[in-house]
C-alpha cells in the first residue's frame, strides 16, 4: 500500500480539529463547536449544486465590494503589466470584474464560468463600460475547452477555493498557456505551515477551522489553501512563482452572510465559531465585537507565475 493521499491527510486533520474542541463549554442556545465543524463538512457539493448556489446569487456579485472594488483587483493589473497584443483567459469570472479590468489593456479576453447565470451579469457590466473585446463562455475550470498554448495570460481571482481539485485547475491553466505565459491567481488563504511539531500543527488546525467557518457560510466553498500549499501548487504545475504577496481585507459580518443568504440558524452558529475560536484563529481573523456588530479580516494571497519554456 502506498503513502496516504492528500484527501486522507486532509480527513485526518479534520478529525484532529474536531477532537480538539470536544471539551469546549456549551454556550446557551448555541451548538457545540465540534458539531459546527461536522455540519460544515457534511458532503462535498457537486458542481451542479455549486451552479445552483451561485445562479441564485449571481446578480449580487455585480455590486459586491470585495469582488468589484477589492484592492487586489487593481494590484493584479499593476503586477501583471498586461500587453496590448495579449489574449487572456479569466477562469471563474463570476460578474466579470477581473476580465473587465484587464480588457482595456489587451487584445482580447475570454471570460468563463461554470455557472451560466453569471455570464449575462458580466455581459451587462461589459456593455455599460463599452467593452467589446470580450467573449463570455460557460466552462469548467478543471476541464477548459481550449487548445494547448493558446493564451498569453490566465487569471483566476477569489474563486479557486470553490474548485474540488485545485491541482486539475492548475494543470489546465498551464496547458492552455503559451510557453513563458503568465498565470495570475488571487484567492483567500488560511493559516498553514511547513513546520513540524506543535507550532506547525496548530497552524494547520487553524486553517481547517477557518475553512469550516467559510463552508458553513457557503456550502459551495471547498477549501482555501495555505501559502505553502499555493507555492507547491505552482511548482507542481510547472509554473515558476515570480511574485507573491498578501493583502488583508475587512469584512462586515452581516453583509458577508447576507450575500450567501445564510439561514438565521447558521448565522448564530457562525457567530459562535468566532466567539469560541482558538487563539491561532483569533490572530488570523482578528474579529471585533461592537454590540451586535461583528467585523473580521480575511487574507488574500496574490500569486504571479510564469510557465516554464519547453527546452
Amino acid at each position: 500500500m502506498g503513502p496516504p493521499g492528500l484527501a486522507d491527510r486532509h480527513h485526518r486533520r479534520m478529525e484532529i480539529v474536531e477532537k480538539r474542541f470536544c471539551d469546549l463549554p456549551l454556550t446557551r442556545g448555541i451548538i457545540h463547536v465540534a458539531h459546527l465543524w461536522s455540519l460544515a463538512r457534511i458532503g462535498a457539493m457537486s458542481k451542479k449544486r455549486v451552479q445552483q448556489q451561485f445562479g441564485i446569487s449571481a446578480a449580487d456579485y455585480a455590486t459586491s465590494k470585495v469582488h468589484a472594488k477589492g484592492a487586489s483587483l487593481g494590484r493584479l493589473v499593476e503586477l501583471v503589466q498586461p500587453q496590448a497584443a495579449w489574449h487572456m483567459l479569466d477562469v471563474a469570472t463570476a460578474a466579470g470584474h477581473t476580465a473587465l479590468a484587464f480588457a482595456p489593456h489587451i487584445a482580447h479576453v475570454t471570460a468563463t464560468d461554470i455557472t451560466a447565470e453569471m455570464l449575462p451579469v458580466a455581459g451587462k457590466l461589459a456593455a455599460e463600460r463599452n467593452i467589446s473585446n470580450i467573449t463570455l463562455q460557460t466552462a469548467d475550470a478543471e476541464a477548459l475547452p481550449f487548445p494547448d498554448a493558446h493564451f498569453h495570460l490566465v487569471t483566476c481571482r477569489i474563486a479557486a477555493h470553490h474548485f474540488p481539485h485545485v491541482d486539475r485547475f492548475m494543470a489546465e491553466a498551464a496547458r492552455v498557456l503559451q510557453p513563458g505565459g503568465i498565470l495570475a491567481v488571487v484567492d483567500n488563504i488560511v493559516p498553514g505551515s511547513r513546520l513540524r511539531g506543535k507550532k506547525g500543527r496548530r497552524q494547520k488546525e487553524a486553517g481547517e477551522y477557518v475553512n469550516a467557518f467559510e463552508k458553513l457560510r457557503d456550502p459551495s466553498h471547498h477549501r482555501c489553501l495555505s501559502l505553502p500549499q499555493w507555492q507547491d501548487a505552482f511548482a507542481t504545475a510547472g509554473v515558476s512563482l515570480a511574485h507573491q504577496e498578501l493583502m488583508s481585507k475587512a469584512m462586515e459580518f452581516e453583509s458577508w452572510v447576507q450575500r450567501m443568504r445564510v439561514s438565521p440558524q447558521n448565522r448564530i452558529r457562525l457567530r459562535a465559531m468566532l466567539h469560541q475560536a482558538p487563539q491561532a484563529v483569533l490572530e488570523f481573523l482578528t474579529p471585533q465585537f461592537t454590540g451586535d456588530r461583528i467585523t473580521f479580516r480575511l487574507t488574500e494571497g496574490i500569486f504571479i507565475g510564469r510557465l516554464k519554456r519547453r527546452e
